[in-house]
C-alpha cells in the first residue's frame, strides 16, 4: 500500500453570500494515497471545486487540518504554501487559462520561467512534453490557432512541466466534444499510470466511473465513496 499523500481532517469552509452563510465544505475527512485516481462528483454547489481548491492550496479552510506528504500545510504562510504548490501540484481547468499572446511552447514554458529554471533545461523539457502530448507541430501556434482539444493538451503540458506529484483537474472535458474529451482523459490516465495522483471534478457519470475511487458530494459533505475494481 502506498503512503498517505493527502489527509484532510474535519475540514470546513464557509462563505458569506449576502445575509446567508454557505457551508461549501462541512466537516470533510478524506485520505488519498500516492498514485490514487479519484473522481469527485455531485450537483452544482455541492463543494466539489472548493474541495479541489483547498487540496490545491488555492483556498484555506476555516477549521480542520490538512496534511500534504506529512506536512501540516494549513498552518503555513502564503509564501510557504505557494512554494509547495509550485513544486507538488499541477492544475487543469475547464477554460484552459492559457495566455493568449504566448505560443503553445511559451505557455508550457511559463511555470519554469517563473521558477528560475535555466533556459537550456526549459527548452529540453518543453520539447519533450510537446512530443509526448502530440503537439510538436503546434509549438509556435497561439491558443486562438488551436482546437479545444489541442488547447487542453497545452494546459496539461503546462500543468505537468514542473513534474508535480498531484494533478487536479476541474471539469477538464467540459468545453470539449466527446472525441477530444476522451483523448484528454486518456492523456491524464497515462500520467496517472506513471505515478501522478489524479483528482478529477466532473459532472459526467461515465467519466466518474473510470476512476478507481468515486467521491460523491452533497451540501459540502462527502455523501458516499465507491471503490471501482478497475480503472482503464
Amino acid at each position: 500500500m502506498n503512503e498517505t499523500q493527502i489527509q484532510l481532517d474535519n475540514i470546513t469552509r464557509t462563505y458569506q453570500v449576502g445575509e446567508e452563510k454557505v457551508h461549501a465544505l462541512d466537516n470533510v475527512n478524506l485520505r488519498i494515497e500516492a498514485g490514487d485516481y479519484l473522481s469527485i462528483m455531485g450537483p452544482s454547489g455541492s463543494g466539489k471545486s472548493t474541495l479541489l481548491n483547498v487540496i490545491g492550496l488555492l483556498d484555506r479552510p476555516d477549521t480542520g487540518n490538512y496534511f500534504l506528504n506529512d506536512t501540516a500545510v494549513t498552518s503555513l504562510t502564503e509564501e510557504q504554501q505557494a512554494k509547495i504548490r509550485q513544486q507538488t501540484i499541477g492544475f487543469i481547468f475547464q477554460s484552459f487559462h492559457l495566455v493568449p499572446r504566448l505560443t503553445a511552447a511559451e505557455n508550457i514554458e511559463l511555470p519554469m520561467l517563473l521558477a528560475g529554471i535555466a533556459p537550456t533545461e526549459r527548452k529540453q523539457r518543453v520539447e519533450k512534453v510537446l512530443h509526448n502530448t502530440g503537439l510538436s507541430d503546434r509549438a509556435n501556434h497561439r491558443p486562438d490557432q488551436l482546437s479545444g482539444g489541442q488547447r487542453q493538451r497545452v494546459a496539461i503540458a503546462r500543468a505537468t512541466i514542473m513534474q508535480p506529484q498531484i494533478l487536479l483537474a476541474d471539469e477538464p472535458t467540459g468545453n470539449l466534444d466527446r472525441k477530444s474529451g476522451e483523448e484528454i482523459i486518456e492523456v491524464l490516465e497515462t500520467l496517472n499510470t506513471q505515478g501522478i495522483s489524479l483528482l478529477i471534478v466532473t459532472h459526467d457519470p461515465e467519466l466518474g466511473r473510470r476512476a478507481s475511487r468515486e467521491i460523491k458530494m452533497i451540501d459540502g459533505k462527502i455523501q458516499s465513496e465507491l471503490h471501482n475494481k478497475q480503472s482503464p
